[in-house]
């Protein structure tokens, strides 16, 4: 018989620690490629500053805590939902986030070097409009929010409950600001586009 939640621990884990690797190796290989960050903050004190600190954070805690479950028992301190806590609910989790890191991973490697976190107010690159960008404005965030609905159903808790709600009021905030900067950056094309594509999917 499989030990659903002893793969589920040991899967959480290893994901985190794989979306952590890889976030870092991508931002540093392209780093030496372009010779330029692809990471933008935003200004210090700025809304998008502080969205970034806040999902650091989580990320963060996230990361910590899926790991230290896989040695600790610590669920206790994390508030598990119990009538969810199923086979079926966390396997449904686990499937909804390897879609998820499909998604990601299909997005990163159509943009490319054209990739980036936060606002860059370089407007020399084309407006990305085709691909998974022809579906919705915001295909990224889409895939990272469906990341945070699985790791939700893998680990049904109020911790991962409190990581959902406020993972999605911050992608849908920061969505607001880099759609206010490419409207900016490329006026008229990005107000067209704008009009055919929705920012989700409907």
């Amino acid at each position: 018989m499989f030990d659903i939640d002893l793969i589920s621990r040991h899967f959480l884990a290893v994901y985190f620690l794989f979306i952590a690797v890889h976030y870092a190796s991508t931002a540093i290989g392209l780093n030496s490629r372009t010779s330029q960050s692809h990471i933008q903050y935003g200004e210090k004190g700025s809304a998008t500053w502080w969205i970034r600190q806040v999902f650091n954070l989580f990320r963060g805690a996230i990361l910590l805590i899926c790991i230290a479950r896989a040695f600790y028992p610590i669920d206790t301190w994390l508030g598990i939902i119990e009538p969810l806590y199923t086979p079926w609910v966390l396997s449904i989790g686990m499937l909804t986030m390897l879609v998820s890191l499909g998604f990601v991973s299909y997005s990163h490697a159509y943009m490319r070097q054209d990739w980036r976190s936060g606002i860059d107010h370089d407007n020399s690159r084309a407006l990305l409009t085709q691909g998974p960008f022809a579906r919705s404005r915001n295909p990224m965030f889409l895939a990272i929010m469906l990341g945070q609905l699985g790791l939700f159903l893998t680990l049904p808790s109020l911790f991962t409950l409190v990581c959902l709600l406020v993972g999605v009021v911050m992608m849908r905030a920061q969505a607001v600001k880099e759609e206010q900067a490419l409207s900016e950056l490329y006026g008229n094309e990005y107000q067209s586009y704008k009009a055919q594509v929705p920012r989700w999917l409907f």
